[in-house]
């Protein structure tokens, strides 16, 4: 029972130091250290050297350590690594003054990689649970030597792995042997760089550390997104040529709308294939390619300010059952203009700013604008969507009434799947809070994506070209326009607009033939013959 109970608190501590010091997301593959100090835990002093999910090595043997990427040099296909290059420690001169400068060791630092289920395999001792550091009293009684960190593990004797560094007499600096070890097993690994010696307080670090998996430099949770954008931008590809193919076809009878529909489906096929490209040259390079990423933040930024602005016209009967927004353009392009702004401040920061010095503070400032901003347009779509309705209903329009009802019951579902998703994401992250489940990680957002191509897709089918629009096009002659703050249920006015109802569906009939079907709306054709 007391074994038990040990090792709970060794894991514990463990646990506690990696979330403490666990970084929010990776800038790139190469991980830099420019004089950065050890945080003091326990009786021990570590820096974090990075996370990544690694996959196991599908070669053996030892690489080159001069193969760098700063060389140009490409490592050898299918090696999963971490490799320490250039990482000096500098100790402070009082702490160099106080050493014997004949003597070879007077301080130790030793960098740990350890694989996320053998977290429990660091710290702890039979006299203290909490022990990182082997005392005096912990040497006589177990196997760990005075001084360095405690790992215990009888099946690997060699795992987790220690690299050690020691200071050479009052030297005050010291550099790390360039050496790579090779990951022969899958899993989320953590590297720490430590020291248990109180006079090395005030110690930082400067260097690098390249981590790859087998197939690239692409970290492990990020590594399925490039064939993901691959696959979308193929989507999008073929989706932009059908609606090219139709719009061109009909050209003649093509709406406002379908011009800006024709801007989000363009927008998606630049937005896929540019994440694509910067998710190669990462896997490929190890760091993020500036331009490219820039270019892709901007993308989306502009692809998800346009695509709400769209369901916002669509919902507010643009095109359908007023010829223009009227007096409510300016409001509706401001708040796309702040959606913007707001939505390429967070994605830039996401994608390149120092993510290692990214606090949850700082990151939940820029989130909040973006989903209070998203509220308010979800509350503005189905306000609208309603009046619109009520609009046609009170008219019977019915092959309009018929199509909103059609995108609304779609929006409504894709509503419904965002918040369900949104709780799986707080379930999600609440129970894997050392990212164990790394190589699932990836669905997050590509769900986001998936859903905002099939709501695009229903509206491409909807508002699809066709050399008849009239059944789904505003015109004038069926005084559709109506104000922005609804029409009144109210008995008078059904009356008062009785004549000019049976004038609008004597010219619909005569209007429309019987061979315009636009994906599957045609059927209303005989439904307003009857009536």
């Amino acid at each position: 029972m007391r074994e038990l109970r040990l090792r709970f608190d060794r894991l514990l501590l463990l646990g506690f130091l990696i979330l403490l010091d666990r970084p929010i997301g990776t800038l790139s593959s190469i991980h830099e250290y420019y004089n950065q100090g050890f945080a003091p835990r326990s009786e021990s002093f570590f820096f974090h050297g990075g996370s990544e999910g690694l996959y196991a090595s599908q070669v053996h043997g030892t690489p080159n350590t001069s193969d760098s990427i700063s060389e140009g040099k490409a490592p050898v296909k299918g090696r999963s690594f971490i490799r320490f290059e250039s990482v000096i420690f500098r100790r402070t001169k009082e702490s160099a003054a106080r050493q014997n400068k004949m003597h070879p060791k007077t301080g130790l630092v030793e960098a740990i990689i350890v694989e996320i289920k053998d977290r429990d395999k660091i710290g702890g001792g039979s006299l203290d649970s909490d022990a990182i550091c082997c005392t005096s009293e912990l040497a006589h009684d177990t196997s760990c030597k005075l001084g360095e960190v405690i790992i215990h593990n009888p099946e690997r004797p060699n795992w987790p792995r220690r690299i050690q560094t020691h200071f050479q007499g009052d030297e005050e600096e010291i550099k790390m042997v360039p050496q790579t070890v090779d990951i022969d097993s899958t899993g989320m690994y953590y590297l720490y760089f430590m020291f248990c010696d109180p006079d090395l307080k005030g110690t930082v670090i400067t260097g690098k550390t390249i981590w790859r998996n087998p197939e690239g430099y692409l970290p492990g949770k990020m590594a399925p997104l490039m064939t993901f954008y691959g696959l979308m931008s193929l989507a999008y590809l073929i989706l932009g040529l059908l609606w090219f193919l139709q719009f061109m076809r009909h050209w003649r009878d093509i709406l406002q709308l379908h011009y800006h529909i024709t801007a989000v489906v363009a927008l998606g096929m630049c937005e896929m294939a540019f994440w694509y490209f910067e998710y190669a040259n990462f896997n490929s390079t190890g760091s993020r390619p500036m331009g490219i990423t820039i270019w892709a933040v901007t993308f989306t930024a502009v692809k998800k300010t346009v695509s709400r602005l769209l369901l916002l016209v669509v919902s507010m009967g643009y095109g359908v059952v007023r010829p223009t927004l009227g007096g409510i353009t300016s409001k509706v392009a401001l708040l796309g203009v702040i959606y913007f702004v707001a939505s390429e401040a967070l994605e830039l920061i996401e994608h390149l700013g120092n993510i290692n010095d990214f606090s949850g503070k700082a990151k939940l400032f820029l989130v909040l604008p973006v989903a209070l901003l998203d509220a308010c347009f979800i509350l503005w779509i189905f306000s609208s969507l309603s009046k619109t309705l009520e609009k046609l209903q009170i008219r019977r329009i019915m092959a309009k009434l018929e199509l909103y009802r059609k995108f609304t019951n779609s929006l409504a579902i894709s509503v419904l799947l965002s918040v369900a998703w949104i709780g799986y994401e707080l379930y999600f992250n609440a129970t894997d809070p050392l990212s164990e489940l790394w190589r699932r990680a990836w669905i997050i957002p590509a769900f986001w994506n998936v859903l905002s191509y099939l709501l695009l897709l229903v509206i491409c089918i909807l508002w699809a070209p066709s050399n008849n629009p009239t059944r789904y096009a505003y015109s004038e002659d069926t005084g559709d326009d109506f104000d922005e703050e609804g029409v009144p249920l109210t008995g008078s006015s059904t009356k008062a607009s009785g004549d000019m109802l049976s004038k609008l569906e004597r010219k619909e009939r005569k209007t429309v033939s019987s061979t315009d079907h636009v994906f599957g709306l045609g059927e209303d054709l005989e439904e307003d013959k009857r009536e």
